[in-house]
């Protein structure tokens, strides 16, 4: 399973995670889409196992950047990839889970509302870029 992730790695690991949603979310803003996008999300997250779920389920939710939508991306993109390392080095074995719960995460958040649209797909294309990225 890997050594054990500090709270402050498991909040990395939920801040990747949930902003990568946020990302996709935000692609296609609207209040009705939130809502169903956020029961999309919790779906998934909720049946990660292991480490990957301890991570993202449990402690507080993370804060997630506000600013430009250019500034943004770029915040929550280096914390996926800051996610990735932690798991690297700590839980190798746990990379293909995480990178697995944060792509269908936000596949189900694209589709939660009317479908995946151009703006949504781009944005997964980004957190996929990441998630595929050489350790």
């Amino acid at each position: 399973m890997g050594e054990s992730l500090t709270a402050e790695e498991r909040l990395i690991l939920r801040a990747g995670a949930f902003g990568a949603v946020y990302l996709v979310s935000n692609a296609d803003p609207g209040l009705l889409g939130m809502i169903r996008e956020s029961f999309a999300a919790s779906g998934v997250i909720m049946d990660a196992q292991g480490v990957v779920r301890q991570a993202l389920t449990s402690g507080p939710l993370p804060r997630l950047p506000q600013g430009p939508a250019a500034q943004v991306e770029s915040a929550v993109l280096t914390t996926l990839g800051q996610a990735l390392a932690i798991l690297r080095a700590k839980a190798p074995a746990e990379v293909a889970a995480y990178r697995s719960v944060v792509l269908t995460a936000a596949d189900r958040v694209a589709r939660a509302h009317r479908g995946v649209d151009p703006a949504e797909q781009a944005a997964i294309e980004r957190v996929r870029t990441v998630l595929d990225s050489a350790p």
